[in-house]
């Protein structure tokens, strides 16, 4: 077809030319040129002599028979021997060929003898492969690296001077040990678990200027993480990467991770998330989530726990829950920023979790180390309510509880007092604070107020409230109010706790009380055993010695 359109369009263009001589006066001076230039190169070409073209001859090569070929007996042998070789538990057809081969006369080649030995190494027979290889040096073919690998495979579970015994061996034939040679052998430590010796290969492997296989350093990489060895982990992985052309998989960096975030290593998390989430785009599961955000949370990674918190929503972990929001306020207690941990209180309810006073402790931990935190606490509760943010009453219980813990029981009588200006009513949890407060201060009066605004709150006391009311009964001389409380936490289906009993037995001793012998019965049938500084607080004050019984009576 194309040369059919080159002489329809040669007919178009002699059919367009003018047929008419050009005009003495036209200048025809380059053309003339041209032509004469034209002619002259078709000249040369037309007498260059043609050997140049001859001298082109296709490569000449010796064509080897026996590379997958069926021409020979051996060529077929070979052929099929390493496709039993690549395929799985292959042992019995390759011993069937060999025989086959035995009976036709025909001679095994090192490619048999390394597929024979590849299939006993697959199955771990290391009688039968160490057979071969002595076969083979009878029958004068020398073993190569890889026969001796295979060799090493099929050892794998025998002891250990096996494989010293194979590396003598190998060297004693001139054959040096590889990457692959070293791998053999730090997989089978990484099988039992050995990572010392797994780390002296490695290092072994290093001085001789070899870098390991990937497979190898995965596998050392994996062991050391489930073995809580993350920082371990970690450096081996980013010398590997520093050091070759390969990559560590996603798989092997997400197992850094889990061990990273679950022994709390702070530099491993960072570094592991950066490689899972944001380079390899991967996924980790919610539990690694949660224990990466504890990591955040003990070390004060502010950033890297938002990231947390967006990767679980992008996961569709939404909404959450308190148990994603009590991490990232404790690291930003732990980063000092705790403007925004008490923001976080309120985004909390807003997303309708609700936060309890063990949720806002980062916060109280942060403030009990100075009187001054707490009064810088207020400056901020006033910035952020300026801000038009709702305070809740879990802010001020954060700061009533770091009162009662300094001990400043005036402090923390003012944080109850400052409820009403920021538009908060109490809850169980502030009048529980301030009892153990008047506890500790033994003031008796304040707790009898606290009760009264307790009840006209119409707030139900807990077993907290009742353990701390009878404890500030015990403070004064007369104490019979603790039976009464004791009795009625009782009748609320509250089980008293073995301190208030410890109390009650070691106030009525010092009485010179009887009762106390019926707090002890009560005491064990509760399920409570007597403590030995018990015991001894009993004796010592001249009271009738206690049975060995009457702990479980």
């Amino acid at each position: 077809m194309l040369p059919s359109v080159s002489r329809n369009t040669l007919k178009r263009v002699s059919r367009r030319a003018p047929t008419s001589s050009p005009s003495p006066n036209s200048y025809t001076g380059p053309s003339i040129a041209v032509t004469v230039c034209r002619s002259q190169i078709h000249r040369q070409l037309s007498t260059a002599p043609s050997s140049r073209k001859s001298q082109i001859k296709p490569w000449a090569f010796t064509p080897d028979s026996t590379f997958r070929g069926n021409s020979t007996p051996v060529a077929r042998c070979q052929h099929e021997a390493i496709s039993h070789a690549k395929g799985k538990r292959r042992l019995v057809h390759m011993l069937r060929l060999v025989r086959e081969m035995k009976l036709n006369g025909v001679q095994p080649t090192l490619i048999i003898y390394n597929s024979l030995l590849a299939c006993t190494a697959e199955e771990g027979m290391p009688l039968e492969a160490w057979a071969v290889i002595d076969d083979m040096t009878a029958m004068g073919i020398q073993p190569d690296r890889q026969s001796y690998h295979h060799l090493m495979h099929a050892c794998r579970w025998s002891p250990a001077d096996t494989i010293w015994e194979i590396l003598d061996k190998m060297k004693g034939h001139g054959i040096q040990p590889n990457e692959q040679t070293y791998g053999l052998i730090i997989k089978r430590s990484t099988t039992t678990e050995s990572i010392e010796l797994a780390l002296q290969y490695m290092h072994e492997l290093n001085s001789l200027g070899l870098v390991p296989e990937l497979t190898t350093a995965q596998d050392v990489i994996r062991l050391a993480a489930d073995m809580s060895l993350p920082r371990l982990a970690v450096e081996i992985a980013q010398n590997f990467e520093a050091h070759s052309v390969r990559r560590i998989d996603g798989e092997t960096w997400m197992s850094c991770l889990i061990s990273s975030a679950e022994m709390l290593y702070a530099n491993g998390v960072e570094v592991c998330w950066q490689k899972v989430v944001r380079e390899l785009n991967l996924s980790p599961d919610e539990g690694t989530c949660l224990s990466a955000l504890h990591t955040c949370a003990r070390h004060g990674l502010v950033d890297l726990a938002k990231d947390i918190m967006h990767v679980l929503r992008k996961m569709g972990v939404d909404p959450w829950l308190e148990h994603h929001f009590a991490p990232l306020i404790e690291a930003f207690c732990k980063a000092g920023r705790l403007k925004e941990a008490f923001s976080t209180l309120d985004t909390m309810r807003k997303q309708c979790v609700i936060p309890t006073i063990e949720t806002a402790r980062p916060i109280m931990e942060f403030l009990k180390q100075d009187v001054d935190r707490v009064d810088e606490a207020w400056e901020l509760l006033d910035q952020l309510r300026n801000e038009g943010t709702k305070i809740d009453v879990v802010m001020i219980n954060s700061i009533l509880q770091a009162s009662v813990v300094l001990g400043d029981l005036p402090r923390a009588v003012g944080a109850y007092k400052t409820l009403s200006d920021y538009d908060c009513k109490p809850n169980v949890e502030t009048f529980n604070l301030l009892l153990v407060c008047c506890v500790a201060a033994k003031h008796r009066e304040l707790g009898n107020k606290l009760l009264l605004d307790l009840k006209q709150a119409a707030i139900k006391p807990n077993a907290t409230t009742y353990e701390a009311i009878i404890l500030l009964c015990l403070t004064r001389p007369a104490y019979e109010d603790a039976f009464f409380y004791l009795e009625e936490m009782k009748a609320q289906q509250f089980k008293p706790s073995a301190k208030v009993y410890d109390a009650i037995i070691r106030t009525c001793v010092a009485a010179g009380d009887s009762r106390y012998s019926l707090a002890l019965t009560e005491m064990g049938r509760c399920g409570y055993a007597v403590s030995t500084s018990l015991r001894q607080y009993v004796a010592k004050h001249n009271t009738v010695p206690l049975a060995k019984n009457d702990a479980h009576s």
